[in-house]
Formats: C-alpha cells, sequence, structure tokens
C-alpha cells in the first residue's frame, strides 16, 4: 500500500521531494528497509507525536512548503494534489494552510493538507494537546483566527464516498479497484466511472464510521 502511495504522489507535477515519514520503532525497520531499497527519502520520528515528526521531517529536508498525504490513501490522486498546491501557491503569501477537508466533497481518502513552514513551526511550538499533535493539523484548521486557511471545494459532492483504508472492509474495497486496474495509474475520475457501472462496491464499506480527530 505505501508503495502504491508513494507511485502515485510521484506523478504530482508540483511536488518536488518525497519523504516518508515513519517512526523510531522496531516495527518501522520494515518500512526503511523498503525505503533503501526503492531509494526513497524518509526520517524516523516519534510514534505518537505526529506534528513533531513533521516538522522534524520538514526542517531536515528543508521544505518551505508542506503537502500531507497519509500512507493509508492508495487511491491518492495527483491531478487533485496539484489543485490544492496550486490553490496554495497562487496566494502562498497571503495564507497558511489550504485543503481539501475543512468541507469535505472528494471521497474521504483523496486528502490533501497543505502547509507553509512557518505555520507547521508555530504550531509545533505552541500545540500542548498530545491528541491533537498526534494528527499533525487540528491546532491550525481549528484556528482561523489565528491561521490564515482555505479549503478547496470539488464542483459535486461526492463526500460519501470511502476510499481509505482503516478496516478490513475498507481494503476489501480498494482491492477490487485494483483488481479491475492492474496497475497504479489510473486516475480518480477512472475509479469514478468504475463506481457507476459497479455502484454496489461502494456497499462494501457503507457502514464503516470514520474515527473522530479528538
Amino acid at each position: 500500500m505505501l508503495e502504491r502511495v508513494v507511485n502515485r504522489v510521484s506523478r504530482s507535477k508540483t511536488i518536488s521531494n518525497v519523504v516518508i515519514a515513519t517512526t523510531i520503532q522496531p516495527c518501522d525497520d520494515t518500512i526503511v528497509g523498503l525505503c533503501e531499497s526503492r531509494g526513497w527519502k524518509y526520517f524516523r520520528g516519534n510514534e505518537t507525536d505526529v506534528l513533531d515528526r513533521y516538522y522534524q521531517s520538514a526542517t531536515t529536508f528543508k521544505a518551505d512548503i508542506v503537502v500531507r498525504i497519509t500512507a493509508d490513501c492508495p487511491l491518492i490522486e495527483p491531478e487533485i494534489i496539484d489543485r490544492v498546491s496550486n490553490e496554495f501557491l497562487s496566494v502562498y503569501r497571503d495564507v497558511d494552510y489550504v485543503s481539501n477537508t475543512l468541507i469535505r466533497t472528494f471521497p474521504r481518502g483523496l486528502d490533501v493538507e497543505i502547509i507553509s513552514y512557518l505555520a507547521l513551526t508555530k504550531a509545533w511550538q505552541e500545540d500542548q494537546d498530545p491528541a491533537s499533535r498526534e494528527h499533525v493539523t487540528p491546532y491550525i484548521w481549528r484556528q482561523p483566527d489565528k491561521f490564515r486557511i482555505f479549503n478547496l471545494a470539488n464542483d459535486r459532492n461526492y463526500s460519501h464516498m470511502r476510499w481509505t483504508v482503516d478496516t478490513a472492509k475498507d481494503l476489501a474495497f480498494i482491492r477490487k479497484i485494483y483488481d479491475y486496474f492492474k496497475n497504479d495509474t489510473f486516475s480518480w475520475r477512472e475509479v469514478m466511472g468504475l463506481l457507476k457501472e459497479n455502484p454496489e462496491w461502494l456497499e462494501i464499506n457503507r457502514d464503516v464510521q470514520q474515527k473522530a480527530v479528538p
């Protein structure tokens, strides 16, 4: 799954560096081994303080803009990454955070968050809530009075669709899509067309409830 995500993210035209932000736990030695075998950049940091892991990764690799993609989204779409990125870049001096998740209109699993390094640093310095730090960005998007935030919405609402992997049902849904295409170069629009032809596939994980951010 991680390799699928990296392959898809790497097709983005706006991202210059892909870094795997994993942990120092021995169980993640396997991830580091995969990174080294594929020549991927990686950073090892705190398991639960993911905000710190992101900040340290960004600092190590000298990022001025951070694009956050989670590794449980194997349908992540380079076109959407670029749409959110271009929105951020168009107002770079006037915004701290841009995402397509504040008001959901895309399927869950096409989530893209973009944070300026300065905003990430401010959150890293000020956020004292371990639950918030585990999810990296809540300190930012919950405070529009402190940070300049913006949401990118799709022209049609597909937020009822679940394309992320947290459960066995989610994985079964994703595998049907990959079994059909036999590769990871298909687009989200092709997935939409496939689901239009096979709407019953959406029932596989329809009852899965997303965990709320504390």
